[in-house]
């Protein structure tokens, strides 16, 4: 019988209702203590024990790849991303790597432009200002009246365009791949270099992938060029941003705010300075909040272990 280790802190909850087509298949389950994820260390402990893998920001190193093989033979991630496993160690031991692309599109999406509406329309400020009894007037602006620039032109990074432009916003855009040129014509996005999106841009929105071009993309230097009121988002991945270098430029007000789903260390440090800072809006990486794509995700990552290992999915 085919052993699968399930770590996917979003699947675990609802656990009961999938076991029934993991018996179906004829599929054993082994399910750790899971808080965010598992690390190296966490991992090796079931080295040899299991011939498949559900899991989410693991930490599949190609030291725990090897450790793992032969016997692995598929690990099937919750979601899209897979910055956190060895994609060249997984090819190297011939394990399968599958994922959902495209699934949190929507939901994403969604949250930049509310992060966006936010800091422009000052809603929470003034609601904290109310509840401290104050009648305060924070001056705000609208959504057309903003620039804003995405880093990333991929499915989400489309999707924010498209939200944007309905907006009224003038959008820049910066990939290092060429972008369709159909998508530019009917969005009217202006693709431009990372230089110029930063010094022009009133919003910085973050929608490429963590790869090794991307790993501290925004740094001292790359926030030096922003606008001293620009508000950085970042709804990616954490290393994408030197944090250290965010904390300082928020601090000395060379930016004007963030708002931060995702950070370089996972769950945010208590004693990190961004909790106590008042021109930053933070989430604990759950801009994938979507029960439809959750679902949909839920079923997939089950297809895709199944079919992994050989065997004919069954609903």
């Amino acid at each position: 019988m085919p052993t699968v280790l399930m770590t996917a802190p979003y699947m675990i909850p609802f656990l009961d209702r999938f076991k029934p087509v993991f018996a179906k298949h004829g599929l054993e389950l082994i399910v750790p203590d899971v808080q965010e994820r598992m690390e190296e260390d966490d991992l090796l402990k079931y080295a040899g024990q299991f011939d498949g893998a559900i899991c989410g920001d693991d930490r599949y190193t190609a030291r725990v790849l090897e450790a793992c093989s032969p016997r692995l033979k598929v690990i099937s991630k919750w979601g899209t991303g897979v910055d956190s496993i060895d994609a060249a160690a997984c090819s190297r031991f011939n394990i399968i790597l599958a994922r959902t692309p495209n699934a949190f599109t929507t939901p994403v999406s969604d949250t930049v432009l509310g992060y966006m509406l936010a800091f422009a329309r000052r809603g929470p400020w003034m609601d904290a200002a109310m509840k401290r009894g104050e009648w305060e007037k924070i001056p705000g602006k609208t959504l057309s009246e903003c620039t804003l620039g995405i880093i990333g032109i991929g499915n989400i990074g489309k999707a924010v365009t498209r939200r944007a432009r309905a907006f009224g916003m003038k959008v820049l855009g910066t990939d290092i791949i060429d972008i369709d040129h159909v998508f530019i014509s009917e969005s009217g996005i202006h693709m431009t270099d990372l230089d110029s999106l930063l010094t022009d841009s009133d919003f910085v929105s973050i929608n490429c992938d963590l790869n090794p071009t991307s790993h501290h993309l925004i740094n001292a230097d790359t926030l030096a060029k922003m606008k001293s009121s620009a508000i950085l988002i970042n709804t990616a991945r954490g290393p994408i941003v030197d944090e250290t270098a965010l904390v300082a430029a928020l601090s000395s007000g060379q930016i004007g705010g963030a708002a931060l789903d995702v950070f370089e260390f996972e769950p945010l440090p208590l004693n990190s300075p961004l909790l106590k800072m008042d021109n930053v809006m933070l989430a604990p990486h759950n801009s994938n909040s979507s029960p439809t794509a959750w679902e949909r995700i839920h079923w997939n990552t089950i297809k895709n272990l199944v079919e992994g290992l050989g065997l004919k999915y069954e609903e």
